[in-house]
């Protein structure tokens, strides 16, 4: 399979389902909740068509790990390759009517992210990447620039999760970076400013899909970055119930383990 012929096509889908979801903004929307009550709406479920009928188009054979379609008890079974897909990451920031959340389809080869696109539907930009070969971001001019990660800034910055801190992700930042300027935003936007020279260092203490992480995961390692599980080993996929319990995101560098805090925050919970 020609990962960098797979670019072109997935980004006009993913550009496509940005345009539904934008739609769906113009003309007002009803807000559901799900099992898990996580919100969802009629834009992630027209975006994950949208990029579904493409990737049967385009990749047939390859199964399709989609959010909705998982919500909806519709999951495939998969093997060494698969596709990992949010269509609409960040959905609390798009109810309350910010502007970072993402389109996200990512493709995992023997666990590992090989390919991975993130748009920002309400910032026209476009993050891609095919790991081993090169990252790119693309504005809505389709003006390409190539994506490096950067060396660590001192004191380091540090981007976190809108919606998910929590006082373990408090007490690491404190611990592994003193003194950092600490920036919360939402989606899988934080892969992509890493990837871009933006941000050094994004941690995340809690629980996410793998189809959370998937798609910037692979643009941050395509250009040059690193992502790591608890253990300090590289983040992998096909988990049970494609869960991550937590990971780090640098420039490239080993951080500090996240086990620690993981095991502090567990013993709170059981409490």
């Amino acid at each position: 399979m020609n990962l960098e012929a797979l670019l072109p096509p997935l980004a006009a889908a993913c550009r496509e389902a940005g345009e539904a979801i934008l739609a769906v903004r113009r003309a007002g929307f009803d807000v559901e909740h799900k099992d898990d009550s996580s919100p969802v709406t009629v834009a992630d479920r027209a975006a994950e068509r949208i990029l579904l009928a493409a990737l049967g188009r385009h990749a047939p054979g390859i199964p399709v790990v989609a959010e909705e379609e998982v919500a909806a008890g519709r999951v495939p079974a998969v093997g060494d390759a698969f596709f990992l897909v949010d269509p609409l990451d960040g959905t609390k920031e798009f109810v309350r009517g910010g502007d970072d959340y993402t389109v996200n389809v990512g493709l995992i080869v023997a666990g590992e992210p090989r390919l991975g696109l993130v748009l920002a539907p309400e910032q026209c930009r476009l993050w891609a990447g095919v790991v081993g070969r090169s990252a790119f971001v693309e504005g809505g001019d389709g003006e390409r620039q190539p994506l490096q990660v950067s060396r660590p800034s001192t004191p380091l910055r540090v981007i976190a999760s809108k919606s998910h801190m929590n006082q373990a992700t408090t007490d690491y930042v404190a611990s592994a970076a003193p003194d950092a300027k600490l920036v919360s935003v939402g989606s899988s936007l934080k892969f992509c400013l890493v990837a871009e020279g933006r941000a050094d260092l994004y941690p995340r203490l809690s629980p996410t899909s793998e189809w959370d992480t998937a798609a910037g995961h692979a643009v941050l390692l395509a250009a040059g970055g690193r992502v790591d599980g608890p253990d300090g080993r590289a983040l992998g996929y096909g988990k049970a119930a494609f869960l991550n319990r937590g990971f780090v995101a640098t420039a490239g560098w080993a951080a500090p383990l996240l086990q620690p805090y993981l095991d502090q925050l567990d013993l709170t919970i059981d409490r």
